[in-house]
């Protein structure tokens, strides 16, 4: 916009500029050519009386007077020239002829013995006298005054503008993630009005915030007497070995619940992320689901590559994606139906996990859809595990298995930094 006014105000500037100075510099020419001809006026009025009463003797003394930018001359009753000779003509009566030299004016004078002739030229370089330097003078004070336009008019469009930059700036801000930006309300009052709704804005949002994060943080906490509840319910269990594999999976859905909350009171969506290794994460939680899966009679595999393959992401959500998917292959498929799980490179800088099984495969094409399912589900499982794809540099892929079944591949941009021990 700052551009844009400027260019107004240089358009603008320069239509009243040559509106003055087109005219200004025709008048110009017209001044410079009437004062030369208003001075050859004057030489023939002078001389006129002066030829027509003095002798021979006395012109030619005055025409020694006369201006030296004019060409004066007198031609004499028997046909001599007195000064400047000009052309042998018989004008009867005062005459003016205008060539590209110059203005002749000649006035005949009548004498006892005879006509004289009084010839007064004015050269073109004296009636155009000045008037290149005036211009020159005009020129350079459109110019000046041009320049002064577009020195305001960038002044005006900065100050008009700079307000709209800072409120993109914090509306940019806000966007990112940074809710305590707010805006400086300046500038015209339209635009401090948008600034003052902006910042109204930026502090509702920060009070649903923090409202969802309470929220959040109770519905969790009120997990806890459940968990409580089961897990005694584990330890009283006469199956030792059972009650033993609930108890861990409930201490493990507790740290899962403290975490959450945890995360909730900080006000912190955003996990900080690390270097971690893919493999040794996929080796555990299949390790994990390998108990139940030998409960219900499956067949499973896992197969990694040898070595590191770190990525960067936060440990608890690259296991919260495996496991959904893990888990989606428990939930939407029947007991003893096989699954898969492999875990490599995929060229180019990038690593992955695939998981297949033999199952019914998708029901469409559609199916990463956050809060939607076709099988009975929350529909958040395929969802959680691309957003952590994604926010490691990497996608999604969703195809049918060689086995029958479905596939889910996770693709990671492979980490420049080995994995630390704690993040492995």
């Amino acid at each position: 916009m700052r551009r844009q006014i400027t260019l107004l105000v240089a358009a603008t500037t320069s239509i009243v500029l040559l509106a003055f100075l087109l005219p200004a510099a025709s008048l110009v020419a017209r001044v410079a050519e009437a004062r030369a001809l208003d001075a050859g006026q004057a030489q023939l009025q002078f001389l006129v009386p002066t030829v027509g009463l003095d002798t021979r003797e006395q012109v030619a003394a005055a025409l020694v007077g006369t201006s030296g930018d004019l060409d004066v001359g007198v031609r004499w009753t028997d046909g001599e020239w007195l000064g400047v000779p000009g052309p042998d003509t018989d004008p009867t009566s005062p005459t003016v002829e205008e060539t590209d030299a110059g203005t002749r004016l000649v006035q005949p004078v009548r004498r006892a013995e005879g006509t004289a002739v009084v010839d007064v030229f004015i050269p073109a370089e004296q009636l155009r006298a000045g008037v290149t330097r005036t211009r020159l003078v005009l020129a350079a004070l459109g110019a000046v005054l041009l320049l002064l336009a577009l020195v305001v008019a960038d002044r005006l469009a900065r100050s008009l503008t700079r307000p709209v930059t800072d409120l993109a700036a914090t509306a940019h801000r806000l966007g990112s993630g940074d809710l305590d930006a707010r805006a400086t309300p300046s500038g015209p009052g339209e635009v401090r009005e948008v600034a003052t709704a902006l910042n109204r804005l930026a502090d509702r949002i920060g009070q649903l915030l923090a409202a969802e994060r309470e929220s959040a943080a109770d519905l969790a906490h009120r997990l806890r007497t459940p968990l409580t509840a089961l897990r005694l319910d584990a330890e009283a269990h006469p199956d030792v070995e059972l009650a033993r594999r609930i108890g861990e999976d409930v201490a493990e859905l507790e740290r899962q619940v403290d975490r959450i909350i945890r995360e909730a009171r900080q006000g912190s969506r955003e996990a900080p992320v690390q270097s971690v290794d893919l493999a040794a994460i996929v080796r555990d939680r299949v390790s994990f689901w390998s108990a139940l899966a030998e409960d219900q009679g499956r067949s499973w595999s896992v197969d990694t590559a040898p070595g590191l393959l770190p990525v960067k992401a936060h440990p608890d959500e690259l296991v919260a994606a495996i496991d959904a998917l893990i888990g989606n292959v428990f939930s939407h498929t029947d007991e003893a139906v096989g699954f898969w799980v492999w875990a490599g490179g995929l060229g180019d800088g990038v690593v992955g996990v695939r998981i297949e099984d033999a199952g019914p495969g998708f029901p469409g094409d559609d199916v990463v859809e956050r809060g939607e399912s076709q099988g009975g589900s929350t529909g958040l499982g395929l969802d959680i595990a691309r957003r952590t794809a994604v926010g490691a540099g990497g996608a999604i892929r969703l195809a049918g298995s060689p086995h029958g079944g479905a596939l889910v591949e996770l693709s990671f941009a492979r980490a420049d930094v080995d994995p630390t021990p704690d993040g492995a």
